[in-house]
């Protein structure tokens, strides 16, 4: 997106969060609620025969948060997401084997510790390119989220493969392929939604 775009759009950056926020009233009911939604997204589910990671809709969640939020907003929720499983929560996907939601310490070292590094590095950077107003036009939202996804498998991958012993390409085929058709729609319904929304916002 080129500077003169971003400097003439409207609320030149503003991210959704400060336009809902003004109190600090409200202020906590975007964190408990960003932290709500990523407890869902990762119970959320669904268990793969073939991979050690499970497919769930934490990232199209947390992503979203980001984008909507802003990097410290987002940031904020993800820290008291993660705090609550390091406390003893069992807040984190299910574990492929027993189905059970799993807490901090069962999550790290595991195949899924990965991605979680790899969520705070996107939600940062997802975070700061809405304030550079992102998340305005359908196309470069769709970048937006896509680098986040590139980012969430950067750091996933690698560490799959280096934590069940397999070779790069083994680690692809059950890190990454089982999950694009899911993350290539994921994406796309955050693109939409996200100017979508600001479209309500401005007549608002």
């Amino acid at each position: 997106m080129s500077e003169s775009v971003v400097a003439s759009s409207p609320y030149h950056g503003v991210v959704l969060g400060d336009v809902w926020a003004g109190s600090w009233v409200r202020e906590v009911g975007l964190l408990v609620a960003a932290v709500v939604l990523q407890v869902a997204s990762a119970r959320l589910a669904i268990r793969l025969e073939f991979t050690p990671i499970p497919l769930t809709f934490q990232t199209f969640a947390v992503l979203l948060i980001a984008a909507g939020f802003g990097p410290v907003r987002a940031v904020a929720s993800l820290a008291v997401y993660l705090a609550l499983g390091w406390a003893g929560l069992a807040v984190f996907s299910p574990d492929p084997i027993t189905g059970q939601a799993r807490t901090g310490p069962q999550m790290v070292p595991g195949p899924s510790a990965g991605f979680l590094v790899g969520v705070v590095v996107a939600t940062l950077v997802v975070g700061y390119l809405s304030r550079y107003s992102w998340d305005r036009q359908f196309h470069s939202a769709w970048v937006q989220m896509a680098t986040g996804n590139l980012i969430i498998y950067s750091f996933g991958v690698p560490w799959l493969a280096h934590y069940a012993h397999l070779s790069l390409e083994a680690a692809l085929l059950k890190g990454l392929l089982p999950f694009l058709v899911g993350d290539a729609l994921k994406i796309a319904l955050a693109s939409a939604l996200l100017p979508v929304t600001w479209r309500v916002v401005r007549r608002a």
